[in-house]
């Protein structure tokens, strides 16, 4: 079988996650790149010794050679740029969040039926070996009936500034950066059940925190201090069809004593906690049962994950099978994100 040729948009932090992990398959050829700075994406480009280098991407998809590419791109570019390269026929891998609106997410799915193509969105907590472990326990029967999940993902001191902190760019804040991947995980997890309501809120209260001294952060490489349009913090309780429910807050910045991460299920015969570390609770003989599976890693492996994504992504265009993370899920995923963000700027429940 002959490798795939792949053209990567976007280079910047995210983009080596996944040059890192297609340098890795032996079914993939890194080809093009393409960056609006071409210093950076020429950079690349020597580092994985890829053939092109372009600084727009149109000029990329129209190179025939190119037969699937990765968008690591601002979200505010996502649908533009993956319509573009599905008419252009590429399979696209695009990183989460698919776009910034629901208006968005439904064309992407239109140019999906329309031209046949592979497209996958990056919800890569899907693809870490543990959330694949868990899966494969509910879709066996262990926990029973998942009816609830809350999820934590709170930064005490992490806005990156830049273009994660404009709303025109990125679409929004903390939620849709990092309640995307917890939103999705438990979704996942859940079964993908349809939501149908969502109550949520948002709070503009302690900006970008710039002034603060002696605690670092990561940064974003267009990092301005001066720009900060998205919220600290939001939180959100989404209700299911099936009656299921699911509980989350995300922050960028809060006064909390550190950093956490929490992801935890709940159904009718155990339960079980992904983040910070895996582990499970059931019953036998009327006892429970507290249990620590053995795995290599007790939290996300993030580099094998992005490589499980990346030869998942391969695999599905090399054999013509659909992703585990499809473009529907991606929308779905929108409606869920938009609908919290309404809610809160109604300051009450809404239907989806």
């Amino acid at each position: 079988m002959n490798k795939l040729k792949i053209g990567v948009i976007g280079a910047g932090s995210i983009s080596d996650m996944h040059l890192q992990a297609y340098a890795k398959n032996h079914n993939a050829e890194l080809y093009a790149i393409c960056d609006v700075n071409r210093e950076r994406a020429a950079a690349a480009a020597e580092k994985y010794r890829m053939q092109h280098v372009y600084t727009n991407y149109a000029d990329l998809l129209a190179n025939p050679d190119v037969e699937a590419v990765s968008i690591c791109t601002w979200n505010n570019s996502h649908a533009e740029i993956s319509i573009a390269a599905l008419r252009a026929g590429k399979h696209v891998l695009v990183e989460k969040p698919l776009c910034r609106t629901v208006e968005e997410a439904n064309a992407i799915e239109v140019a999906v039926r329309e031209t046949g193509k592979t497209l996958q969105v990056g919800f890569v907590r899907r693809y870490d070996a543990n959330a694949q472990l868990v899966k494969h326990f509910i879709n066996q029967g262990e926990l029973g009936d998942v009816y609830y999940a809350k999820a934590s993902c709170i930064r005490r001191l992490g806005n990156p500034g830049g273009w994660f902190a404009d709303p025109e760019r990125s679409g929004g804040g903390p939620l849709i950066d990092l309640g995307v991947h917890i939103i999705d995980l438990c979704w996942y997890m859940m079964g993908r059940p349809k939501p149908v309501s969502v109550s949520g809120n948002t709070y503009h209260k302690l900006g970008n925190r710039s002034n603060v001294n002696n605690l670092s952060f990561y940064k974003a490489a267009d990092y301005d201090p001066a720009t900060n349009g998205v919220e600290d913090l939001a939180n959100a309780l989404i209700r299911f069809e099936n009656g299921a429910s699911l509980l989350i807050d995300v922050s960028f910045t809060v006064h909390a004593k550190q950093d956490e991460i929490a992801v935890k299920l709940y159904g009718d015969k155990g339960g079980v906690e992904i983040e910070p570390e895996l582990a499970m609770v059931t019953e036998k003989y009327d006892t429970i049962l507290n249990m620590a599976p053995q795995t290599d890693s007790k939290s996300i492996d993030i580099t094998q994950a992005f490589c499980n994504e990346i030869n998942h992504f391969i695999s599905c265009v090399q054999k013509g099978t659909a992703p585990i993370s499809p473009v529907e899920d991606g929308v779905s995923m929108m409606k869920m994100l938009c609908g919290i963000y309404e809610s809160a700027a109604k300051g009450r429940e809404v239907l989806l």
